[in-house]
């Protein structure tokens, strides 16, 4: 067994477009991924890599940072606070108009958590 964690920001947002779109079902039927940068280079303040949709309105945006990725709700913010700290996952206010929800995902390990906070915000 690996005791390697995988915390490269590209990859992490790579695994978690894929783990978005591959579900299909419920909430997730309407899921997109959009306008995605697939040239991305992640940068410190962290480079937009893609846009999510449901049901053809914006959701959220996806961000690269070297060792991370971080994901910028736009809407369902209280469901994605609660089901976020549920999973101990980093989260904190951008302060924008209306107001929007950063998620931090350190590791690919978080992917599966953070879609989890994706189905509580939908």
């Amino acid at each position: 067994m690996v005791a390697e964690s995988l915390n490269d920001g590209v990859r992490i947002a790579e695994l978690l477009a894929s783990e978005l779109t591959g579900r299909g079902v419920g909430a997730f039927a309407d899921v997109s991924v959009e306008n995605a940068d697939l040239d991305v280079e992640p940068t410190a303040d962290g480079a937009r890599a893609y846009d999510v949709h449901h049901a053809g309105e914006r959701i959220a945006r996806v961000f690269v940072q070297p060792e991370r990725a971080r994901v910028e709700f736009e809407t369902g913010l209280d469901a994605a606070r609660a089901a976020a700290a549920e999973r101990d996952l980093r989260t904190r206010p951008k302060a924008v108009e209306p107001p929007w929800l950063l998620v931090f995902v350190e590791d690919a390990a978080e992917v599966k958590r953070v879609v989890d906070v994706f189905d509580a915000a939908l």
